[in-house]
């Protein structure tokens, strides 16, 4: 499992409305330290009798509340008839001859499964064909199957493994599917309910990391062995490839099937940004690759690329933190070290992701949080020849992405900003310039807003970027409802995007809508990230607390027109300027979010981000977390501003548990603290567009009834 993969599953940003749970463990002598005087235990039965009613109870209080009314059903259908929008550009990925892409409207609320070819896509109304209806195989199997992807095996993409989640949770059930009949295969490879990381072999045989009973899952809940599993064999008989230990993260294996560089590979995270990535020969014989752990490596046919997190000094030389460097891969596996680099960082920029073509290496930079693109093209000795791919309109993001690096050089690229709907270009690099084929629609008019960059000066002297997206003439009087959204963790960057939802639900009513790019996130490399991690990280409430207080002293708005809201790790950070800067705001809303942080490693994956946050068990490190918990800062006799937990029940990467207990605290201190838990939906916290439609628009509609 690829760090920068887990990454971006946790930082599921719920601001641009796109989109078998865990017992919380609590039975180890140390999670029942970290409990301490709890009152709220009684709560982390997650589907116990007595919590899923108190849920329901609470669930009824916030609908009654803000979900009843007239503008509320308004904005819910709004918000829907976006994301069920048959105008939306369909997002594809090449499997053989065909390019397929999962779909949602109002006639397939659980989506489904299609693919088309180039010139079919490239029409304004393609012809799609079906490949799996999902409404259709749970309805006949009575499951709420939610679609988790696909992998298919090279190069005769005829066989693929399905994963399906019950509900949305993060395990699946992986099943295998003939693409040439469209038919699930009866015997096929099949593997129950898990948190599974499973790959291809060849035709017969998998690499499989699963649950394979009792002791084979570690503290953080992923796998801990991977093993080898022969078609028609029980999985019982799979053979042992590697096994981690307890305090691993996670262990998987997969096979690179890049034709005639055909490598299998190990990799053994140790945690968050510490990963052993281990080449393994035909005897089963590991060899590490010999890069620091904290660096992201990539194989393509006869290159190794590598992203460093930290400076690294190798054959005499220093590498600093966010460069990328190129060897050959065999050559530096035989110990040669003569490494190119191919992007250096400096303080304004930073290498957003790279893609390769079957000739060439799409570089995707950030220059102050907006988007350049360079081509880069292999040369055996030397500088490798670099050129742009294209400019982008000013406070854009543009992305660009290889569609085939076995065979083509052909490439896709987007353009998007928060008042500019996305378009979708096509390309061959070296035939010129792309062209568009795909233009969203826009879902309110952009014209009436003016999208800004600012910096506000953090408690450090730090200079903090943030967008702001306002209506044209606005009166900086301090009365504008002013939304400010953010994240800061797991070096995600929120660059500029567009949202049809956001527009409808905050814009149009004449709202201020903000993104902070505090540290902690990746807009400024790996840097800007380590600057907010374990006891540095109230740097990042730090940040966010002087974007809002630069809102004020600029007079876009006041303390009781301000409100915040983030998700996840930005769900953390909403519950910190509750507690920690309740000053600033007039509401807080408060998504799937972590809140408990002295028993977070105990509960779902929560011990999978140690690194990020600390262990709170080690009393030394409890002392700094202590300091950013929000379920242990709050403090009768405070005035908090009002704040909305929302949270799912199905979700089984934070789960449920943090919400639940940091509102009913909130509470019974007298604080007016709302929650929706959604039954189902996992760490999205909806398993549809309907149910999706309907958090976000509870979302905003909190917000500005407190707010306007």
């Amino acid at each position: 499992m690829h760090r920068r993969w887990i990454a971006l599953a946790i930082a599921l940003t719920f601001s641009g409305m796109t989109h078998a749970h865990d017992t919380p463990k609590t039975s180890s002598a140390a999670a029942t330290q970290a409990a301490g005087d709890d009152e709220n235990l009684w709560l982390d039965d997650i589907d116990g009798a007595k919590p899923l009613a108190w849920v329901r109870q609470e669930n009824a209080k916030t609908v009654s509340r803000y979900a009843e009314g007239a503008d509320f059903k308004t904005l819910e259908a709004r918000i829907l008839e976006v994301l069920d929008s048959d105008a939306k550009i369909p997002m594809v990925s090449k499997i053989g001859d065909h390019f397929y892409n999962f779909w949602r409207d109002k006639q397939h609320p659980k989506g489904f499964w299609r693919r088309t070819t180039l010139a079919e896509y490239r029409k304004d109304k393609p012809a799609w064909e079906t490949v799996i209806d999902l409404d259709a195989l749970s309805a006949a199997e009575k499951e709420n199957w939610v679609w988790h992807g696909a992998q298919c095996l090279r190069p005769a993409n005829r066989r693929c493994l399905v994963s399906l989640s019950r509900g949305g949770a993060d395990a699946d059930v992986v099943r295998e599917f003939d693409l040439s009949t469209r038919t699930f295969i009866k015997d096929g490879f099949t593997l129950p309910e898990a948190k599974t990381l499973v790959s291809w072999v060849d035709d017969d045989h998998l690499f499989v990391a699963t649950d394979f009973g009792p002791g084979s899952m570690t503290e953080s809940s992923y796998p801990r062995i991977v093993k080898e599993w022969k078609r028609g064999t029980p999985l019982s008989s799979a053979t042992v490839v590697y096994e981690g230990t307890p305090k691993d993260m996670s262990i998987s294996a997969y096979r690179d099937q890049t034709p005639g560089f055909q490598r299998d590979f190990v990799q053994r995270s140790l945690e968050f940004y510490n990963s052993e990535v281990f080449l393994r020969g035909k005897d089963g014989k590991l060899s590490k690759i010999d890069v620091p752990n904290d660096a992201e490596t990539d194989i393509e046919r006869e290159w190794l690329l590598i992203e460093l997190r930290t400076a690294w000094t190798v054959g005499g030389k220093t590498y600093p933190s966010g460069a990328l460097l190129a060897s050959k891969f065999d050559d530096f596996m035989a110990g040669k070290r003569d490494l190119t680099v191919l992007f250096t960082p400096d303080e304004h920029s930073s290498l957003a992701g790279h893609s390769w073509t079957r000739h060439h290496l799409i570089l995707n930079v950030m220059r102050d949080v907006v988007s350049q693109i360079q081509v880069l093209t292999p040369a055996d000795k030397g500088p490798w020849k670099s050129e742009p791919l294209g400019g982008a309109p000013a406070l854009s993001t543009v992305q660009a992405g290889g569609i085939d690096a076995d065979e083509s050089d052909e490439y896709f690229l987007t353009v998007s900003g928060y008042t500019q709907p996305t378009t979708l270009y096509y390309g061959v690099i070296g035939q010129g310039e792309g062209q568009a084929i795909k233009h969203s629609p826009a879902f309110f008019d952009g014209s009436k807003f003016t999208v800004s960059q600012h910096f506000a000066t953090s408690k450090d002297g730090t200079k903090v970027p943030y967008f702001e997206i306002a209506p044209n003439g606005m009166k900086a009087d301090g009365s504008n409802p002013t939304l400010v959204y953010g994240y800061g963790g797991f070096e995600i960057s929120l660059q500029p995007m567009y949202s049809g939802g956001v527009g409808r639900a905050w814009l149009e009513k004449g709202g201020v809508y903000v993104v902070a790019n505090i540290r902690g996130g990746g807009e400024y490399g790996p840097r800007w990230h380590q600057a907010a991690v374990k006891a540095n990280r109230p740097r990042a409430y730090e940040d966010f607390a002087a974007v809002s207080q630069d809102l004020i002293d600029r007079k876009i708005t006041s303390p009781k027109h301000l409100g915040m809201m983030g998700g996840s790790n930005g769900g953390l950070l909403a519950g910190n300027m509750l507690t920690r800067y309740p000053q600033l705001y007039g509401a807080v809303v408060s998504q799937v979010a972590l809140l408990d942080m002295r028993r977070y490693t105990h509960m779902s994956a929560g011990a999978s981000w140690m690194a990020e946050y600390g262990d709170p068990d080690k009393p030394e490190e409890w002392k700094y977390i202590q300091t950013f918990s929000p379920y242990h800062n709050l403090h009768k006799g405070t005035h908090y501003p009002a704040v909305l937990f929302t949270t799912s029940t199905r979700d089984d990467r934070v789960g449920p548990v943090h919400a639940r207990k940091m509102a009913a605290r909130m509470q019974a201190m007298g604080f007016d603290a709302a929650l929706y838990e959604n039954l189902e939906g996992g760490h999205g916290a909806a398993a549809d567009n309907k149910q999706s439609a309907f958090m976000n628009a509870l979302s905003y509609t909190y917000l500005w009834d407190h707010l306007k």
